[in-house]
């Protein structure tokens, strides 16, 4: 994978800023019906009550901080947060919901990230699942260089599509199989499209959770991850020294 790729995936988190919050909240062409929504939500609620155990308080730095539906739930433990993302134009939705003086916003390419100062949280969504393996190292080494002494880590993506075609809900199981034969997604690169009707590459590698603990062992953390009934994914981790 090379520069191009990632400027592309970049480039389609810009255009894609304002359809963000419409597939989390599953509005317009991402509703799927009323027995979809239902098993989305509860597996929403499930994915929340993980990141609530955890409870992500003191100085936290979110990465790929989006349009802020992480960024408010952030706010609800956190006494002070940092976001930052490499889109203006999801930084300014974020800012809209979001901006007090409790939140300071950095955009920055998040492969050429140096943390300011160390955390005690570092958290990031659907992110994980973007990072290609020549960037892995090095993303989680800025991981562990912004935490403070025991500092811990918290991510949640989307969870391996087999995980949701044995388990999710009957559109959500034709939707994955077809994706998963239609030739699209090779070595972990897929395509993306927008409402407009561009196209872009992207960057999607999906984790089985012992394969991701392991992975990360190997790089010094001591990590645990689950999945809830079918959407999600979910990590939290320490460094395996402390």
């Amino acid at each position: 994978m090379d520069d191009a790729l990632l400027s592309e995936q970049a480039a389609y988190y810009r255009a894609r800023a304002d359809e963000y919050d419409d597939w989390w909240y599953r509005r317009n062409e991402f509703d799927f019906g009323p027995e979809f929504a239902g098993a989305w939500w509860r597996d929403a609620d499930e994915l929340r009550a993980v990141f609530d155990a955890f409870a992500p308080r003191g100085d936290v730095l979110e990465l790929a901080a989006g349009t802020g539906i992480w960024t408010g739930e952030l706010l609800r433990f956190a006494d002070r947060v940092t976001a930052l993302d490499a889109s203006a134009e999801t930084l300014a939705i974020n800012r809209a919901k979001h901006g007090d003086d409790r939140v300071e916003y950095l955009e920055a390419d998040l492969f050429a990230f140096e943390p300011p100062r160390l955390f005690d949280v570092v958290f990031f969504s659907f992110w994980i699942s973007h990072v290609p393996p020549e960037q892995w190292d090095g993303f989680w080494s800025v991981v562990a260089d912004a935490l403070v002494p025991g500092g811990r880590v918290f991510f949640l993506d989307g969870a391996r599509p087999e995980h949701g075609i044995a388990n999710g809900p009957g559109g959500w199981r034709e939707r994955k199989s077809a994706e998963a034969v239609d030739g699209r997604a090779v070595e972990g690169v897929t395509e993306r499209e927008l409402r407009d009707g561009s196209r872009f590459q992207v960057v999607k590698r999906y984790w089985e959770p012992s394969v991701l603990e392991a992975d990360l062992a190997a790089l010094g953390w001591k990590a645990n991850v689950g999945e809830t009934a079918w959407a999600f994914m979910h990590g939290h981790a320490v460094r395996d020294h402390q």
